[in-house]
């Protein structure tokens, strides 16, 4: 993480590519300000310290890095659906669907929240988008019902992928 401003890819991707690295997936984003991402990369183990090193070095500049190596392809539960959820904000919506999902086994891949005013009433909404692994044993509409009970305005969305 670092304060947003231009070049931070290309200084990101310069180091990577400086280092024999190749640049598999990222998720980056700007968020009041700050630039922040993940960034996954597969390089040799002979050059992997030194790519760390060059990483590290960015630190010095105000950056926030952490860099983890892993030796093997975790395996990891690949997204089966995507939740759409809108309602009136208010003070702990996000653990509130986060609690009804976590009870349901329910894995947040990807999370998307935002706050907007209403386009007729000005009032304050909640929206949010998600990729989300539902295990097979759980039925989709269960866990959209789940969440429309925190609230009656909640509008909830549950598409399978």
């Amino acid at each position: 993480m670092t304060d947003d401003r231009p070049g931070i890819v290309d200084t990101l991707s310069g180091i990577v590519k400086q280092h024999s690295g190749n640049w598999l997936e990222s998720r980056m984003s700007q968020l009041s300000g700050k630039f922040a991402g993940i960034v996954k990369v597969q390089i040799s183990k002979q050059t992997a310290d030194e790519l760390s090193t060059a990483l590290a070095e960015l630190k010095q500049q105000g950056w926030i890095i952490n860099v983890e190596q892993q030796d093997t392809e975790n395996e990891t539960a690949k997204a089966n659906a995507k939740l759409s959820i809108v309602g009136n904000d208010r003070p702990g919506i996000v653990k509130d669907v986060a609690q009804v999902l976590a009870s349901h086994a329910v894995n947040v891949l990807e999370l998307n929240t935002a706050f907007e005013s209403a386009a007729m009433s000005a009032e304050a909404l909640f929206k949010t988008k998600a990729k989300v692994y539902i295990p097979q044993d759980k039925d989709f509409q269960d866990v959209a019902d789940a969440l429309e009970q925190l609230s009656n305005d909640l509008m909830v969305e549950i598409q399978e992928i």
